[in-house]
C-alpha cells in the first residue's frame, strides 16, 4: 500500500511540473523594434486600414466626412488614387481580394467592394455589430469589431464562417483594432495601446507582444486618439511598416527580441 502512495506521490508531482512547464512555455514572447526607415505620412490621415501591394500603401481613412481609400506611392507619401466615401460613412479597415478591394465601415453595417486597379464600386455587402479591422488568409477574409473577437468570412458573400477569442493565458484581448495577416500570424493593432499582437488563427492564443513604445514622440501626436493603428508587409522583400492615426510617417521595422531584464542583487 505504501509503494501504491509512493508511486501515486510521484505522478501527481511528475504532472504538476509538466503542466508548469507547458505554462510557462506558452508565456508570449515580448519582442521590440529597430526603425529601419521612415517614409512621409500625411497627418490628416486618420488611418483605420492600411496594408501594402506591388509597391503601393493602401490605406483606408475614418471620420465622417473626411473617409477615403487611397492609393500611396511610399517614397512621397502622396496618393496616386484616391476615392472618398460619401459623408455619412465613417470608413475603417481595408483589404485586397483577387481583383477587388474591400472597405467596410464603423457602424453603418455597409462593406464597400471596388475594382483594384480603377477604384471603380462593383457590389456592397451588409453584416450586424460594428467594422473594425480587416485583413486575409489564403482562403478567407478576417476581421476584427473592438472585441476580443476575430471572424473569418466568405470573400464571395462576407458571411461568417467560424470565429476565435483572442486570449492571452486565461485573460481575453479586448479592442482589436487594425489586422494584418503575416506568416501564418494574425498581427493586431490594440486600440490606444503602443503595442501589437501576434495570434494563431487556429485557437486566438497570443503567440508574441511587439513593444513599440517610444516609436512616436508624444509630442508629435496630434491628440490622444492619434493611436498606432495601422500594419503593412511586403511579403516580396520580408518588410513590416507600421503607423498610426494622423502620423506625421509610416515606420518600416524590424522586430527583435527584447534583453531580458537584469535583476541586481
Amino acid at each position: 500500500m505504501l509503494t501504491r502512495w509512493i508511486r501515486y506521490a510521484c505522478g501527481l508531482l511528475l504532472l504538476h511540473t509538466a503542466a508548469g512547464a507547458c505554462s510557462k512555455a506558452q508565456v508570449p514572447v515580448v519582442y521590440t523594434y529597430q526603425v529601419v526607415a521612415k517614409y512621409p505620412h500625411s497627418t490628416t490621415s486618420y488611418t483605420e486600414g492600411f496594408f501594402y501591394r506591388d509597391g503601393y500603401f493602401y490605406e483606408g481613412t475614418g471620420l465622417k466626412g473626411h473617409s477615403e481609400l487611397l492609393v500611396i506611392r511610399p517614397e512621397t507619401g502622396k496618393p496616386v488614387q484616391r476615392l472618398p466615401l460619401p459623408a455619412q460613412y465613417f470608413g475603417e479597415g481595408i483589404v485586397d481580394w483577387g481583383p477587388n478591394l474591400y472597405q467596410w465601415t464603423w457602424q453603418s453595417h455597409t462593406c464597400f467592394v471596388y475594382d483594384r486597379f480603377s477604384l471603380r464600386p462593383v457590389r456592397q455587402f451588409t453584416y450586424t455589430g460594428e467594422g473594425w479591422g480587416m485583413t486575409r488568409s489564403e482562403k478567407q477574409i478576417i476581421t476584427s469589431d473592438g472585441s476580443a473577437t476575430l471572424r473569418f468570412r466568405d470573400p464571395s458573400s462576407f458571411k461568417e464562417l467560424r470565429h476565435i477569442t483572442v486570449h492571452d493565458g486565461s485573460h481575453s484581448v479586448q479592442q482589436l483594432n487594425e489586422l494584418e495577416y503575416i506568416k501564418g500570424e494574425i498581427y493586431a493593432n490594440i486600440w490606444h495601446s503602443d503595442r501589437i499582437a501576434r495570434i494563431s488563427p487556429k485557437d486566438g492564443r497570443v503567440l508574441g507582444w511587439i513593444d513599440l513604445t517610444g516609436i512616436l514622440a508624444d509630442n508629435q501626436r496630434i491628440d490622444s486618439e492619434s493611436v498606432l493603428n495601422g500594419i503593412a508587409y511586403d511579403a516580396a522583400h520580408d518588410r513590416l511598416f507600421v503607423t498610426g492615426k494622423q502620423w506625421p510617417y509610416v515606420f518600416e521595422i524590424k522586430i527583435v527580441t527584447r534583453p531580458p531584464i537584469k535583476v541586481s542583487r
